[in-house]
């Protein structure tokens, strides 16, 4: 209960994700799958997350567009 009182709050912590999940490069990707290539998903509230597959960590969006944004297109897009 106390956990749903800080969500309405201050949103949601992302604490609760699914697994990874990889998008091939040739597929249509959201902007956050295409940032690493990899992503998971908040089961909480639905967002998608950025995944460091080789650190095995969920990335913030500036730390993955710094990261992996030099080399992503759809970054590009997504920041104009």
């Amino acid at each position: 209960m106390i956990a749903r009182i800080v969500d309405a709050m201050f949103g949601c912590r992302h604490s609760n994700y699914g697994f990874p999940r990889t998008t091939r490069p040739t597929s249509k990707r959201s902007a956050v799958a295409a940032l690493t290539g990899t992503y998971v998903v908040c089961l909480d509230c639905g967002k998608e997350l950025p995944y460091d597959w080789s650190g095995m960590r969920v990335l913030d969006m500036d730390e993955a567009a710094h990261t992996h944004g030099a080399q992503s297109p759809a970054l590009a897009k997504h920041a104009a």
